[in-house]
C-alpha cells in the first residue's frame, strides 16, 4: 500500500500573518502617504487627525483579529480533527470546536459525513473480507478432503465410493465458481459505470424468458425509473430467482409514481420468509438454501447496486409469500 502525497516541507506564513499583514498594508500605505505629504509640506499632523490614525489602527487590528477568529481557528480545529480521525477511527469523528462562518460549518459537516461514509466503508470491507474468507475456506477444505483420500486410497475404493468423492470436488468447485461470480457482480453493482432510464416493459420479456414457470403480472409498465434497463433486470432476476427457488408460482410487479420518485413492489405466492430470518435477509452470504448451492449474495448485491444508483430495497412484512419495496428516482426521460 502507497502512502499518501506530501506536502512539500518548507516555510509558510499562517494565515492570522497573512490577514494581518494584508490588513496593516492597506493601512499603512494611504496613512504613511498622507504623513509624509504633511512632513514635506511643512505641516504637522493636527490632534484630530492623529486621533484618526490611531483609531483606524484599533479597528484594523480588530477587524483582523475577528477575521482570524472566524477563519483561522476553525481551519485549524477542521485539521486537528482530520488528524485525529486518522489516529483514532470512529471514536474521533466528533464536531469540531470551531465553526467560523456558514460556508466553514457546512465544509465541516461535509467533512465528518465524509468521514462516517469511509469508516462504514472500511468496517463493512473488513466484515466482507471475513465472510468471504469464511465461504471459500468451507469448498476448499471439502475438495482438499476429498482429493487426499482419493490419493491415500483410490486403490482400495469402490467405483461408487470414487463416484461418490468425485462429485463432492465437482460439487464444491461449482460452488467456489458461483462465488467468484458473485463477488464479480457486487464489484460491478458498486461502481456502476452507465446511467439511464427504463420501464418495467423494457425487461418483462426477458423476465419472463428466464423464468418460464413463474406467472408475470405487472402494472404500471410505462412508469420511468432512473435506472438502467440492465440493473433492473438484474435487480429482478434476483429476486424472481429467490421466488422460484421458494417455490413460488407468480410474481407480481407494480409500479407507481409521485412525480418524483417510483415505488416498485414485487410480490411473489411462495413460502415465504420466516419471522426469524427478516432482519438477517440483507447480510451478506446469509442464505437459507446452502445445501442447494445458494450463496447468500444475490439480495446483497440488489441492494449495492440499488444503492449505486441512488434507490433503495426493503422487505415488507408480509403474511403470506414475499414482498419486497424498491423505491427508485422517478424521470420523465424516455427510457434507454
Amino acid at each position: 500500500m502507497t502512502g499518501s502525497p506530501q506536502v512539500p516541507g518548507k516555510w509558510r506564513p499562517s494565515l492570522a500573518l497573512v490577514v494581518y499583514g494584508v490588513l496593516l498594508a492597506v493601512l499603512g500605505l494611504p496613512s504613511g502617504l498622507i504623513v509624509l505629504v504633511r512632513l514635506v509640506g511643512g505641516r504637522g499632523l493636527s490632534t484630530l487627525e492623529i486621533g484618526v490614525l490611531i483609531a483606524s489602527l484599533v479597528a484594523t487590528l480588530v477587524i483582523a483579529y475577528v477575521l482570524t477568529r472566524a477563519v483561522q481557528r476553525p481551519i485549524e480545529s477542521l485539521a486537528m480533527r482530520a488528524r485525529a480521525i486518522t489516529q483514532g477511527g470512529r471514536d474521533a469523528i466528533l464536531p469540531p470546536t470551531a465553526y467560523g462562518t456558514a460556508e466553514l460549518a457546512t465544509l465541516s459537516q461535509a467533512f465528518l459525513d465524509l468521514a462516517s461514509k469511509l469508516m462504514d466503508r472500511t468496517e463493512y470491507m473488513r466484515s466482507f473480507a471475513a465472510h468471504v474468507s469464511h465461504e471459500l475456506k468451507s469448498p476448499l477444505t471439502a475438495i482438499r478432503g476429498s482429493a487426499e483420500l482419493m490419493r491415500d486410497e483410490g486403490d482400495s475404493m469402490t467405483p461408487a465410493e470414487r463416484d461418490k468423492f468425485l462429485n463432492n470436488i465437482l460439487t464444491d468447485a461449482d460452488r467456489l465458481a458461483r462465488l467468484v461470480d458473485r463477488l464479480r457482480e457486487l464489484a460491478q453493482a458498486e461502481m456502476p459505470l452507465q446511467s439511464g432510464t427504463t420501464t418495467l416493459d423494457a425487461v418483462l420479456r426477458d423476465l419472463g424468458a428466464r423464468f418460464g414457470r413463474l406467472e408475470l403480472h405487472a402494472t404500471g409498465t410505462d412508469i420511468a425509473l432512473a435506472l438502467p434497463a440492465e440493473t433492473l433486470g438484474i435487480v429482478l432476476g434476483h429476486l424472481a430467482d429467490n421466488a422460484s427457488q421458494h417455490g413460488a408460482t407468480r410474481l407480481s410487479l407494480a409500479a407507481t409514481g409521485d412525480g418524483r420518485s417510483v415505488t416498485l413492489t414485487v410480490s411473489d405466492n411462495g413460502s415465504g420468509i420466516s419471522e426469524g430470518n427478516r432482519d438477517r435477509l440483507f447480510q451478506p452470504f446469509f442464505t437459507t438454501r446452502r445445501e442447494t448451492g445458494g450463496t447468500g449474495m444475490g439480495l446483497d448485491i440488489v441492494r449495492a447496486m440499488l444503492a449505486a444508483h441512488g434507490a433503495e430495497i426493503a422487505l415488507i412484512p408480509t403474511t403470506t409469500g414475499a414482498v419486497f419495496s424498491i423505491r427508485a428516482p422517478q424521470t420523465d426521460a424516455p427510457p434507454g
